[in-house]
């Protein structure tokens, strides 16, 4: 199985570009800002990375932003985590980035639309990957912040630019709070991709596809308490994006025996899978993938339909869909494998 899935085409689309930094690349970091609270020494780090509940999680990945300051520590991040979409066999990924996050702590805007279009470009020479970006809302800093992300991403619009999203806490941060940058993002041509239902009821799913007109839904785990929901999800064709390592590290879900990923399956949810944090949850995709076998007993077809789910929910051009298609059904054939098409 782990020869299968080392050779399995695969899409990430919900992947963040600062959760998604290595220990390594946090330690460097780190390490030029000493005076900031991210320990500088590994054992210590990956204590740090060692979530009570998914409030502390937000705090540290808020600490560890505060390192990332300037264009050239964003394209790092971007050349850092293609290199391990690679190793992972990801065509194509959509990486979300939050730029007020970063705009508040002194990259200027021109210079982080330049080093997000450097390191695309980057990931594409070096890694063989294709990336496009999805722009969010950090929820917790409110309507101001929210409208300046959207008028942000319609200014500088970086090359591979895609959607537009919503994160960070949902407790206390209603999605209808955002509808206004919402709107804006869908008027400028941008798909829309907000988290609901990982920390909070169904109710804040129905509120992202009725007040934010979501397309894709990040997380969405808690759709398995509303068979409606279920059933809307599956009939209107709307994806979530699941990421159970994530779940369990921010403690959302106690344990993987109890993630409700095979239930959204059985009930006909297109579900594509993702690791939200993978530097910060000590994951990566191909792992993922196999912990759907070993806990959920996905077998080779199953998981190869997990694959082409990610495909299919993606906002990528058609031809390339077909393309990562055509892999995956090949390898799952064992016909040839990715490097060899």
């Amino acid at each position: 199985m782990c020869d299968f899935l080392s050779s399995l085409p695969k899409v990430e689309l919900h992947v963040h570009l600062v959760g998604s930094a290595s220990v390594d690349t946090v330690l460097e970091l780190a390490r030029r800002h000493p005076d900031q609270p991210v320990p500088t020494d590994r054992d210590e780090l990956v204590a740090f990375y060692e979530f009570t509940d998914f409030a502390h999680f937000v705090e540290v990945y808020i600490e560890v932003n505060q390192l990332v300051t300037t264009g050239a520590d964003i394209t790092a991040l971007v050349d850092g985590l293609a290199a391990d979409l690679a190793r992972n066999v990801v065509r194509y990924a959509e990486v979300t980035v939050t730029p007020v996050a970063h705009l508040l702590v002194g990259v200027e805007a021109d210079e982080l639309a330049e080093a997000l279009t450097v390191g695309r470009a980057l990931a594409r020479e070096r890694h063989g990957v294709e990336l496009a970006w999805v722009f969010d809302i950090a929820g917790s800093l409110g309507y101001e912040h929210g409208i300046a992300t959207a008028e942000w991403v319609l200014r500088h619009r970086p090359e591979g630019t895609v959607g537009f999203g919503l994160g960070g806490n949902e407790v206390g941060v209603p999605r209808d709070l955002y509808r206004d940058p919402f709107d804006m993002a869908r008027d400028g041509g941008l798909h829309l991709v907000p988290h609901a239902g990982e920390t909070t009821g169904p109710e804040t799913i129905w509120s992202a596809l009725r007040d934010l007109h979501a397309e894709r839904i990040g997380h969405g785990t808690s759709a398995v308490a509303d068979p409606e929901l279920l059933a809307h999800l599956a009939g209107e064709g709307i994806p979530v994006e699941v990421c159970p390592s994530s779940n369990i590290r921010t403690r959302t879900v106690r344990t993987l025996a109890e993630h409700p990923l095979p239930r959204l399956l059985d009930a006909g949810v297109a579900v594509t899978l993702a690791t939200d944090d993978p530097g910060m949850f000590h994951t990566d995709l191909n792992t993922e993938y196999l912990r759907c076998h070993e806990h959920f007993g996905l077998g080779r077809s199953e998981l190869a339909d997990l694959a082409r789910a990610g495909v299919r929910a993606a906002f990528c051009p058609p031809e390339q869909k077909s393309r990562l298609l055509a892999e995956i059904d090949a390898v799952e054939r064992g016909q040839t494998s990715p490097a060899s098409l």
